[in-house]
């Protein structure tokens, strides 16, 4: 990494960011690793198993719009604030009250969207710090806190084994609270944050559109991202008779790949340019992802899905290389509204998942079709890429390479 990097922008707040997005992203995706226990002791179906774990990404989709409105006008530490005791109070309400029932599992999953809004506030908080030349590597550090999604596969459903699933909502509050004190801390807003906007200004940005372009290659890559992550534990455990623990640990594989590779994107992307990361991006996650629904065996499929999930991370990490670029005065309405796609496309990723297995007995027409779209992500990329590289992408605009 180019010592530069650290000479400039505000180490702390990027740690902060880090820390911030992680755990949030750990309890956002809770109910993915909880499902398999909480689908046996509510009698949810496999349709409704998929609703359950596909809820909170949709609610943190939507929210990312509202937070990211909210970031532009009291700035990204007090919004970030805000999240964090709303989500304290709802997993503490979860833990004393008791889930029941399939409806207040869906009531949970909307309050835990609130975490998944974190993207909305972390990522402008650290990117208004650092200059262009710098962008990728900032934002793939503070959006590598998906790697949150890890330790909630690895631990939720030992600990949901030993101290019952429940349980496991009070005991996500003990990091939350230690994050929201170093938030509180450490993070600190860029002094040269843009002015807010009015509510015309938010829509004239959805007028342009690169702007659509962005989300639809976001809704691919991170959709992608957390819709396989919600869906893992309950596919290896239909497909290959897998446990809870043993279904968490091979999800948790997967998910630290493609979390770990989301930094390297960035970094990838401010080297060789984001266009051409994201071409091969889509290539590789689209064979990955077919290959992985015709393997036979349970070794296999994870390792393909390994390989899925190393592309799809480095894709979220090159799509957030190019986005201040095309949209610096913007950062913080397009985060949200760019993040808001991502999370659609993984709220309809599992939730078609679940309905494909409940209607064909298994998840292959699913998988293909995912692979499909990823695919078409590649095509639209090839269209636009000449014009991205010649208007805002030239170098007599930008110093970063695009």
């Amino acid at each position: 990494m180019n010592k530069s990097f650290w000479q400039s922008g505000h180490t702390p707040t990027l740690l902060a960011s880090f820390f911030y997005f992680d755990l949030s992203f750990m309890v956002w995706y809770l109910l993915g690793p909880l499902a398999v226990l909480m689908a046996t002791d509510l009698s949810l179906t496999a349709q409704e198993r998929g609703l359950m774990v596909a809820t909170p990404t949709l609610a943190g989709a939507l929210l990312r719009i509202v937070f990211g409105v909210l970031v532009d006008k009291i700035g990204p530490k007090r919004s970030g604030l805000i999240a964090q005791v709303i989500v304290i109070a709802a997993l503490a309400a979860a833990w004393l009250i008791g889930v029941n029932s399939f409806e207040q599992a869906l009531l949970l999953g909307l309050f835990l969207g609130v975490a998944g809004a974190a993207f909305a506030i972390a990522l402008p908080l650290a990117s208004r710090w650092y200059p262009p030349e710098h962008q990728g590597t900032a934002l793939g550090i503070a959006g590598a806190g998906n790697s949150g999604t890890v330790f909630a596969a690895l631990f939720a459903p030992a600990l949901a084994l030993a101290y019952g699933w429940q349980n496991v909502f009070g005991l996500a509050l003990i990091p939350l609270c230690v994050a929201f004190v170093v938030f509180l801390v450490a993070a600190k807003d860029a002094p040269d944050a843009p002015a807010p906007k009015t509510f015309a200004q938010y829509l004239a940005v959805l007028s342009d559109p690169d702007a659509w372009w962005f989300m639809l290659f976001y809704c691919l890559t991170f959709g992608g991202f957390i819709g396989l992550a919600s869906s893992l534990p309950g596919y290896f455990h239909d497909q290959f008779g897998m446990g809870p623990v043993h279904a968490g640990y091979a999800t948790a594989a997967c998910v630290l790949a493609g979390s770990m590779m989301r930094p390297m994107g960035g970094v990838l992307a401010d080297r060789i340019g984001g266009i051409k990361s994201l071409l091969s991006v889509y290539g590789i996650a689209a064979l990955a992802i077919v290959g992985a629904s015709m393997a036979g065996g349970a070794a296999s499929t994870i390792a393909l899905f390994i390989v899925a999930m190393l592309a799809l991370g480095a894709g979220n990490g090159s799509v957030f290389q190019l986005v201040p670029q095309r949209f610096a005065r913007e950062i913080g309405v397009m985060t949200g509204v760019i993040g808001m796609a991502g999370g659609v496309g993984g709220f309809l990723l599992a939730a078609g998942l679940g309905v494909v297995k409940q209607h064909t007995g298994d998840y292959r027409m699913g998988l293909v079709l995912f692979a499909a779209l990823l695919l078409s992500g590649w095509i639209g990329l090839s269209k636009v890429k000449s014009r991205w590289r010649t208007t805002w992408g030239s170098s007599e605009l930008t110093s970063a390479r695009v």
